[in-house]
């Protein structure tokens, strides 16, 4: 009899898992494995809304082992001690894994691999768990990535996929192997109310019901703030509770402009991590640098505080900072527009606007978040690096009746129409009194500020 452990990291599924199915083919018994890395803690990634999002998964995928007759094994502390540990319990002779190419999952893997074969143990590595196409697999001529969304985008969509995996039918664990018992979110504190739950489970839930019409009209839909007609995956995609290659031949299946248009997104956070996996560095700074000279001080850090807490003056804006802060998600074009307003309106540096997404957001992840702050900042691979985006006009054109903003502003609700984009015009203003602030700075002058540092 031989077995083989499991790692589980991002993949927190059973559907469409190659590293576990690999193993079941190949061994009597395997061990799946869940390792509460300390690293993560001691980096200060683990935001409440994520380690939340985390209990949900390990105990829906916990669940269905069990339902399959085994059983999610979950250690804390270091990685390689934790996975050696549990090999020498199990008799382990391999360990699978999914690939991971940020710096650290590389640094993570070289020491993990170094461990297991001091102990005549195998490291198996799988690619295309957590991306469609994975790092490195398409590169343009005389360069280790693309650093042009189109071009990628072209290779991408050409590259032949893997087929999805069906889930296994059944799993057999070793009885002797201990297991802290999975965490609950219950306890956890400063998590979003909103907050979406996680796991496998929910995650195909949504994914089914998206599939079975929402997705048609995605093509038209998407930018629409107060339609709020996007799939809500993330964060499912971020922990791997549901496969970005599952979700791609699923949405092609279904076919039409909506899918094409969802699967592109799908190219997108691949691309991120393509571009991360060949300049870990652009995860803290600049991609493409522009020399700025970002605002510091009292007047930015009280800027910062009005933004983080959605009372710039900019419906919008607060809108989606205040669906961020209950939610620990916010819609993409909501992104865009905060993003755009905190690095170029108010001049603040992106990594203060990267920092707190990742304190709230679910889906939170380095190559997402920090390259999609540096293109909208214009320090990354946007190829018109001075755009700012208006917020009274990118409201007026995503929310036009103003229904997104009532919905996140009570202050406002009792404003009708697009009017409720300007509350500082004096017809507005009377009406809600003083409960709602006025901007914290004219657009026209934070526009001539941006255009001087940048030298435009």
């Amino acid at each position: 009899m031989t077995t083989a452990v499991v790692l589980f990291t991002a993949d927190l599924r059973l559907h469409d898992h190659p590293p576990l199915r690999a193993a079941l083919r190949a061994h009597d018994a395997v061990v799946p494995l869940f390792v509460r890395d300390e690293a993560v803690t001691a980096a200060g990634f683990a935001a409440p809304n994520r380690t939340a999002f985390l209990a949900d998964c390990l105990r829906d995928l916990d669940a269905g082992l069990r339902r399959r007759g085994g059983r999610l094994v979950v250690r804390s502390g270091r990685v390689t001690d934790a996975v050696c540990a549990v090999a020498a319990e199990a008799g382990a002779v391999e360990v699978h894994m999914a690939a991971d190419h940020s710096g650290y999952a590389q640094r993570r893997e070289d020491r993990l691999r170094t461990a297991l074969e001091a102990e005549r143990r195998a490291l198996r590595v799988h690619d295309a768990v957590g991306t469609v196409v994975p790092p490195g697999a398409v590169v343009p001529q005389g360069s280790s990535h693309y650093a042009v969304f189109g071009a990628y985008h072209r290779r991408w969509s050409a590259e032949r996929t893997r087929e999805p995996l069906a889930a296994p039918r059944a799993v057999t664990v070793p009885d002797d192997v201990r297991s802290e018992e999975p965490p609950t979110r219950r306890g956890e504190v400063g998590v979003s109310p909103g907050l979406a739950t996680g796991g496998e489970t929910e995650g195909r839930r949504r994914l089914t019901a998206w599939l079975r019409g929402p997705l048609d009209a995605y093509a038209g839909l998407h930018d629409d703030l107060a339609a709020d007609a996007t799939s809500r995956l993330s964060p499912y995609l971020h922990f791997g509770a549901v496969s970005a290659t599952e979700v791609a031949h699923r949405a092609r299946a279904r076919g039409g402009p909506g899918a094409e248009a969802f699967v592109r997104q799908l190219c997108w956070r691949d691309f991120h991590r393509q571009l991360l996996a060949a300049r870990p560095a652009a995860a803290h700074d600049d991609y493409r640098t522009r020399h700025d000279r970002w605002r510091s001080g009292p007047a930015a850090a009280a800027d910062v505080e009005a933004w983080k807490g959605g009372r710039t003056g900019y419906p919008v804006v607060d809108a989606a900072m205040r669906q961020l802060a209950h939610e620990g998600w916010m819609h993409n074009r909501g992104r865009l527009v905060t993003a755009s307003f905190l690095a170029k309106t108010l001049y603040v540096d992106w990594r203060v606007g990267a920092r707190h997404f990742l304190e709230l957001l679910a889906d939170g992840d380095i190559p997402d978040n920090q390259l999609n702050w540096q293109w909208v900042a214009g320090t990354g691979t946007d190829t018109r690096p001075n755009r700012v985006l208006n917020p009274v006009l990118q409201g007026r054109r995503y929310d036009p009746r103003g229904d997104y903003v009532r919905r996140w502003i009570p202050e406002l609700a009792g404003v009708g129409g697009p009017a409720v984009h300007e509350p500082w015009r004096p017809a507005v203003r009377d009406r809600i009194g003083g409960g709602y602030p006025p901007p914290i700075v004219g657009l026209p002058e934070a526009l001539a500020r941006f255009r001087t540092a940048r030298g435009l």
